[in-house]
């Protein structure tokens, strides 16, 4: 399997390596440099927001944020010591332990706001698509941008609650910026998308069917911050400031959404229009752990692990 694949690679790098950067003290006046892997989109508004209001330096740190594509990528990012930490969808994470990375989160990243046709992602059709519902994706090819991921299982599971079958819908990989242009072609029969690209979409012309995160789960966790067992082992110290920052960063954006829009201008290339206009995701302080468990049962039943995944295991404190 490719998710076998990546992770075995990343599993080597772990053993071959000495030690993650682990927050060595090469920073600006002894700070600590850290290096986080993170996708640029709006679900990692609170992580800038963190390094703009100086969290992080009160702390002692200073980070540095490298961008990635996804969770696919952000995992063996971490697992070879590229990243201290990365931001990456709990599918990844749970994937990677199955395979025997020892990943960890240590702060919470994104979740739904559990409102369906309202959320920060969801499914799109071309206009006038002959697909009017999740039951309807059967037989239909879907974009999504990494395979055995949040974005598949998520729509495997719309499909199945809408009385289709899942196992009938193709999936390929696009990355999020090209997912638009490729519904509004009709180079795609559909695609899950998140913001800022969903609006992009819907602005041209694409219908929303399914909001496929509140279908999986009304305060579906979807994403968190994560490291290593290695560096969580070796520099705990660091990993509690990280997760100290980050948690007065995620609440600071659920309480401040003009601050979430205003950051957005800083670190995408989003127009202020654009960035008006898009549904901003929650970003609560602590995930939800039943969620993630529905999201691990998902992913038993659609094959993507072969031990049925310990979700209390994934993170660093347990309870």
């Amino acid at each position: 399997m490719r998710h076998r694949t990546l992770a075995a690679a990343g599993a080597a790098a772990v053993l071959a390596a000495s030690g993650c950067g682990g927050g060595e003290p090469d920073g600006g006046d002894g700070a600590r440099a850290v290096t986080v892997g993170a996708i640029p989109i709006v679900d990692v508004a609170p992580l800038h927001l963190a390094v703009d209001q100086g969290l992080f330096a009160d702390r002692g740190l200073e980070v540095e944020v490298v961008n990635t594509s996804g969770g696919a990528q952000a995992v063996p990012g971490v697992a070879s010591g590229d990243f201290d930490f990365a931001f990456g969808n709990v599918t990844s994470l749970l994937v990677a332990r199955d395979a025997g990375l020892p990943m960890k989160v240590v702060a919470n990243g994104v979740a739904t706001t559990g409102e369906q046709g309202a959320d920060f992602g969801g499914i799109v059709v071309p206009e006038d698509s002959p697909i009017e519902s999740a039951q309807d994706l059967e037989g239909a090819t879907v974009a999504v941008n990494n395979l055995e991921n949040i974005g598949d299982t998520t729509v495997r599971n719309s499909v199945r609650k809408d009385g289709g079958d899942p196992a009938a819908v193709e999936f390929m990989e696009l990355p999020f910026p090209d997912m638009p242009a490729a519904v509004e072609k009709g180079e795609v029969d559909a695609a899950w998308v998140v913001e800022p690209f969903l609006t992009t979409a819907l602005d041209g012309g694409a219908t929303e069917i399914a909001s496929n995160f509140v279908d999986a789960h009304p305060r579906l966790t979807i994403a968190a911050y994560f490291t290593s067992e290695q560096v969580l082992a070796e520099a705990p110290e660091l990993v509690a400031d990280f997760t100290s920052a980050m948690d007065e960063a995620l609440a600071y954006a659920e309480a401040n959404p003009e601050e979430v829009r205003r950051i957005l201008g800083e670190y995408t290339e989003m127009d202020q229009t654009l960035i008006e206009e898009i549904r901003l995701p929650s970003f609560p302080p602590a995930a939800d752990r039943e969620s993630v468990q529905t999201i691990a049962d998902l992913m038993e039943e659609d094959g993507l692990v072969e031990e049925t995944p310990d979700v209390e295991a994934l993170f660093a404190e347990s309870g």
